[in-house]
């Protein structure tokens, strides 16, 4: 099973806010996923993010990928593969 840390689209329309998690490729975007591990909301400037580094790390540790985003985001807050 391949896993990926990726975005999960909540808000209104034109207001996203997002939740991280760590999901199935293979699932959609807004659905089944395993952990949620943060939040990222793109609305307020500047942008703010929360991430649970702990439960972020050991998905890294275990293989899971983040996306181009979810990477941006784990930089910022100082985790590193």
């Amino acid at each position: 099973m391949a896993v990926k840390i990726r975005l999960r689209r909540m808000g209104q329309k034109k207001a996203p806010f997002y939740r991280i998690i760590v999901a199935d490729s293979r699932s959609p975007r807004d659905g089944k996923f395993i952990e949620e591990i943060g939040t990222y909301d793109p609305n307020q400037d500047p942008s703010v993010y929360k991430v649970d580094e702990e439960a972020a790390k050991k998905w890294l540790a275990n293989g899971a990928q983040p996306t181009e985003v979810v990477a941006k985001i784990f930089k910022a807050a100082g985790i590193e593969k």
